[in-house]
């Protein structure tokens, strides 16, 4: 194994041991020395593994989140599902994963909305969406690339709050809430593709403009009729 992959264990381990200790110290250097210490490193290790200090720490959680959430879904038959089947079931799966460490995702939220961190919190967010869409099999790579991952952000965002404040058994709750989320979605996306049909067709027909002026210009050209002149002047 080489000395990379060597690091990305190490950052897991150190990770892993932090995140208990978030609880009680927050996304913090004191938190991540202590958590490098239970997982056996010392300082000059965790140095070395991450030298951005906490905002690496962060980073690695999102990207830890996403590698754990892409190989619990590569378990399932993927290639048997409709897309918004899968990605219903990649929302749910990176809460799952994120399950045990809820409360440290929680004091994440917290620690993104401060504004030195708000660019970072967009980063992240794009990530995971991107990482969602591509178990998906998409392959997008024109404006709908950047629309499908900006429409999926705001579900994925506004389901972490309601899951994190969820006590129904299960997360049953979080799970409905997605389900209609995710609806709402395939709503408005089915009737923007009406209207773009709408639109397709309406090109092909006359323009009302061009209709008008052709009336006018072949009543200007037109014989006045003399009783119609005479109507026209007591009108």
């Amino acid at each position: 194994m080489d000395a990379a992959l060597d690091m990305d264990a190490v950052r897991d381990d150190i990770l892993l041991s932090t995140l208990p200790n978030i609880v009680f110290d927050g996304w913090s250097l004191q938190a991540l020395r202590d958590g490098a210490q239970m997982a056996g490193y010392d300082t000059a290790t965790m140095h070395r593994a991450f030298p951005g200090g906490v905002p690496e720490l962060v980073e690695h959680f999102g990207d830890w989140t996403d590698r754990r959430m892409l190989a619990e879904l590569d378990k399932h038959p993927l290639d048997e599902m409709r897309v918004g089947e899968k990605i219903a079931l990649a929302i749910r799966t990176h809460f799952e994963v994120l399950e045990p460490h809820m409360e440290a995702k929680r004091r994440l939220l917290a620690y993104l909305a401060m504004p030195q961190n708000f660019g970072m919190g967009l980063r992240m967010l794009y990530r995971t969406v991107d990482a969602m869409w591509f178990a998906a099999g998409d392959t997008a790579t024109d404006f709908n690339h950047y629309t499908k991952r900006a429409t999926l952000a705001a579900v994925l965002s506004s389901a972490t709050f309601y899951w994190l404040d969820d006590r129904s058994e299960g997360h049953a709750e979080t799970w409905a809430f997605v389900d209609r989320r995710l609806g709402d979605v395939m709503s408005m996306g089915k009737a923007m593709s009406a209207m773009g049909r709408a639109g397709r067709l309406l090109s092909h027909l006359p323009s009302p403009a061009r209709f008008a002026r052709q009336i006018r210009q072949r009543a200007g050209n037109a014989p006045v009729d003399t009783a119609s002149a005479h109507m026209a002047e007591n009108i």
